[in-house]
């Protein structure tokens, strides 16, 4: 085989240890991620049990420098075995970087802007989301439109955003 024959595959060829070694890293980065999130959100994410009791007593290690660095080592041992991107967008949804996650902020925070504008907007709110107080959405708006008259930081502006943002979760 030549040498032309070798570049047109390079399925065929094994990795070079530079290539397994950073393989092997962003594994490990990947289970650093996992280490760190809240327990609540790590119990949401499918994966596997010896994965998962790795990542638990991971995270039970305060001050063991050493001893936490054999765990990433060892989380990445297994990660090697586990399909990563179900566990890649999971972390992304946690994160809040999925696509469909940042399109849905910024509808709100467009409805939101809507508000503000033009109180009409109440009645399609209310429409859309029935479980919302409105009387408690209009209060926020007239506080939110006095904050910006007078330049105060803007807590009912963000007020009106969460407000919108749960009611569009229970929806």
């Amino acid at each position: 085989m030549t040498a032309i024959d070798d570049e047109s595959q390079p399925e065929s060829q094994p990795l070079s240890k530079t290539q397994r070694k950073h393989a092997m890293e962003e594994l490990q980065a990947l289970g650093e991620a996992l280490v760190a999130l809240p327990t609540d959100r790590l119990k949401k994410i499918s994966l596997p049990d010896d994965l998962r009791d790795a990542v638990v007593t991971a995270q039970r290690m305060l001050r063991q420098d050493e001893a936490k660095r054999r765990q990433m080592q060892y989380i990445g041992r297994l990660m090697r075995n586990t399909d990563t991107e179900p566990i890649r967008a999971a972390l992304a949804d946690a994160r809040g970087e999925s696509a469909s996650e940042t399109a849905r902020l910024h509808r709100l925070e467009k409805l939101r802007a809507a508000l503000l504008e033009d109180e009409k907007i109440l009645q399609g709110i209310a429409d859309n989301y029935p479980s919302i107080d409105l009387q408690h959405l209009r209060s926020l708006r007239r506080a939110a439109l006095k904050e910006q008259t007078q330049d105060k930081p803007p807590r009912n502006f963000r007020a009106i955003f969460q407000l919108l943002k749960e009611a569009d979760q229970q929806s």
